[in-house]
Formats: structure tokens, sequence, C-alpha cells
């Protein structure tokens, strides 16, 4: 384990853990999609344990193992009847409300960058505005699902805003993160996520925020040619 404060830690596991539940209740089948996830979650665990990710020298990365399974499963999710099913039927004010995890991951990259785990590009004081979306996101719910007072342009707007700053930061993670792929922050690389439990970032937490936003901006999209074409109906009569 890394050796960090324990509060980081603490702070980092909890806000996997809420992630999850939150997804997971957002969903149209609460305790299957738990049960997925926390075995994702435990496996990535035991291998985080074990040291397995420290190993960065083979091609292609160890790390691909992370990110790789939960986008091959979101990918299948747009592409299957059955998947699109399981989208269309999620709840999209608790995936907006999700994203406000965003937040103590933003405090908790940079705590790591001062204990020199994680570089400085990576957080909010260097290239990470990721921030901005967790600070949003209450308002974004709030006004657009509970007042209902946001138009679907706007909540359109917001999520590719959103998205566009994930994968800024996921982008400057992958390319920090040390292997014959790295790029940037050589005097200082991204090495907490080949450590549990920062191992659930890329694996878990990423995947979530990225699937949250794509089946939102799939709903609003769906529901914006719903009403474009009863508009076009309606003017044959």
């Amino acid at each position: 384990m890394l050796p960090v404060p324990a509060y980081i830690i603490i702070t980092f596991v909890l806000t996997t853990l809420l992630t999850v539940i939150i997804f997971a209740i957002a969903s149209s089948n609460a305790r299957i999609t738990l049960f997925i996830l926390t075995g994702w979650v435990v496996l990535q665990a035991i291998a985080g344990f074990s040291g397995f990710y420290l190993t960065t020298d083979t091609l292609p990365p160890r790390f691909v193992l992370l990110v790789f399974p939960p986008l091959l499963l979101i990918s299948l999710l747009f592409v299957t009847p059955g998947g699109k099913r399981f989208i269309d039927k999620m709840d999209p004010g608790l995936l907006t409300l999700l994203h406000s995890c965003r937040i103590p991951v933003e405090l908790v990259l940079f705590w790591l960058s001062l204990q020199k785990a994680v570089p400085g590009l990576m957080t909010f004081e260097g290239r990470n505005f990721d921030i901005v979306s967790g600070l949003t996101a209450p308002a974004v719910y709030y006004f657009g699902y509970v007042k209902k007072l946001m138009s679907s342009k706007i909540l359109i707007v917001w999520h590719l805003a959103c998205l566009v700053l994930l994968f800024n930061i996921v982008i400057h993670a992958i390319l920090s993160a040390p292997s014959p792929l790295q790029q940037f922050a050589f005097e200082q690389p991204n090495i907490a996520v080949l450590y549990f439990p920062f191992v659930w970032l890329p694996c878990c937490v990423v995947p979530l925020v990225l699937l949250s936003h794509l089946a939102v901006l799939r709903q609003l999209k769906t529901a914006n040619k719903s009403v474009q074409k009863t508009g076009k109906s309606g003017n044959n009569y």
C-alpha cells in the first residue's frame, strides 16, 4: 500500500463506495449492478494489494487491465439491445448528481501530489479543471431535474463540457503514469494509481463518471428526437 496519510485513503475509499452506490441506485436493477461493481472493485483491490500493477515496463502496460474491461462493457451497453434498455431506464437526475464525487476526487489528487504520489499537473493547481464539473453538478441536478428549469440543450452542453474536462485529466493521467507510453511528469510520475485503493480511480470511478455522462446524453438525444418527431407528425394535421 502507498505510504500516505490515512485520511487520504479513507476519503478515497468512501468516495468510491458512494459513487458505486449512487450509480447502482440510479440503475434499473440496483442489486445486480451493485453485485457486478462490487466484484470488479474487489478483484482490482486484490490485484492492487498484490503489486501486480507495479510492473511498469511491459507492452501493453498492465495499466490497460484497469481501463480496458470497463470501456469494453460501456461500448457493449451502447450497441446491444439489452444494454440500451439498461441505459434508457437509468435515473438521469441521480446520474447527474453522481458527478459531485469529482470534488473529493480532486481533493484526493491534490493531497497525493503533496505526498509526491501524483504530479502537480493532475491537480486543480495544474492542468486539471475537472473539479468544475463536481462543483456545478449539484446545481445542475437541482435546477435541471428537481425544479426542471434547464432545457435539454443546456443539459447537453453541460454534459459535453464535463466530458471534455474528464478526457483532459484522463489523458494527462495516462501519459503521466510510469510505462513505455509515459510523456509527462518524469520527475514525479503518476504512481498512486498503481496501488490499492487508488487503482479504483481508473477502473471504477472514472468509468462510472464516463458512463453517467454518456447515458444521460443518450437519453436527452432520444427525448429530443421524440419531440421533433411528434412535432413533425403534428404538423401533418
